[in-house]
């Protein structure tokens, strides 16, 4: 195998890590920990995509409609979302934010800025100037 492979395998691995590693550590850097990451995420794709359907926001998601109906009631049992006729399908309703959500969802953001701001005070200038640019080929390896 030429060397170039045998590099870039192991960036790849050693990347995949430190990728999962960074993640888990800022997942961790939670305000609710009685709203789960599942949940979390149902919020945010609804926050980014605006409301929807219960079937859409489990496709967004990737899981089944039934799992994304046992979110959405937990949600609603919470305050965290609203459910309203579908303008157009009286068979539909739509899901969407209330504000305790939006404010959760700014909440649970700014736990993991103030966190991340605080580790990347403890680097060099020369080191978080090499971290913008990677978050830029991140970016593009993730399809952004």
């Amino acid at each position: 195998m030429p060397r170039t492979t045998l590099d870039t395998a192991a960036l790849a691995h050693d990347l995949r890590l430190s990728v999962m590693r960074f993640s888990r550590r800022l997942r961790n850097q939670r305000v609710d920990t009685s709203v789960t990451l599942t949940h979390l995420a149902a919020l945010s794709t609804l926050k980014r995509h605006g409301p929807m359907s219960p079937g859409e926001l489990a496709g967004h998601e990737r899981v089944q409609p039934p799992s994304m109906t046992r979110v959405v009631v937990a949600l609603e049992g919470m305050g965290l979302v609203t459910r309203t006729p579908h303008p157009t399908d009286g068979r539909q309703v739509v899901i969407g934010l209330t504000d305790a959500a939006e404010d959760l969802l700014a909440a649970e953001a700014r736990a993991r800025e103030a966190w991340l701001s605080g580790r990347l005070h403890e680097l060099t200038a020369e080191e978080r100037t090499v971290l913008r640019d990677a978050s830029v080929i991140m970016e593009k390896l993730a399809g952004g």
